[in-house]
């Protein structure tokens, strides 16, 4: 708000300029020279007062862009705050205990299934395995029969 008052006092300063620097001009054409000169020199006093002006309003712009700025922060650190007190709530419900346990069980299971799997991959006897690399053998020898190629020649190639 106080920006926005700052503003319109610049604006009625300015006017105010315009106006003195044409009734100084008026002055000096009526030869009113001393009149003319303390006219400017009340001008030259509100100039200092506009740049004065100009000062605050940029001082007042910074300001609230740092609040505008320190309010997002504070937003983050609330974020980050409420972030932490759920991840102590997680490890609350999850301790170090669990998760080893955890770990522990499926280590079992994977050795449990590893050892059945070698129990039932040991069931083919020697004889079954000979048999088996037998038969790759065979299928891997048989002959394929392939179409048979065309006696024609090819049609030549026209540029």
């Amino acid at each position: 708000q106080q920006r926005d008052k700052l503003k319109q006092y610049q604006k009625r300063i300015n006017l105010s300029l315009e106006r003195e620097r044409a009734v100084a001009g008026q002055l000096l054409r009526a030869g009113k020279k001393e009149k003319a000169m303390l006219l400017l020199k009340k001008k030259r006093y509100q100039e200092q007062l506009l740049d004065k002006t100009e000062n605050q309003i940029s001082n007042l712009e910074r300001m609230v862009q740092d609040i505008e700025f320190t309010q997002i922060e504070m937003k983050v650190i609330e974020g980050l705050k409420i972030g932490n007190e759920c991840l102590n709530k997680m490890h609350q419900v999850m301790s170090i205990e669990e998760v080893e346990r955890i770990i522990d069980e499926t280590q079992d299971a994977v050795e449990y299934q590893r050892q059945i799997d070698e129990i039932l991959a040991g069931s083919l006897t020697e004889e079954d395995e000979d048999a088996i690399l037998e038969e790759l053998n065979a299928i891997t020898q048989e002959q394929v029969e392939l179409p048979e190629v065309p006696s024609e020649p090819l049609p030549e190639k026209i540029p």
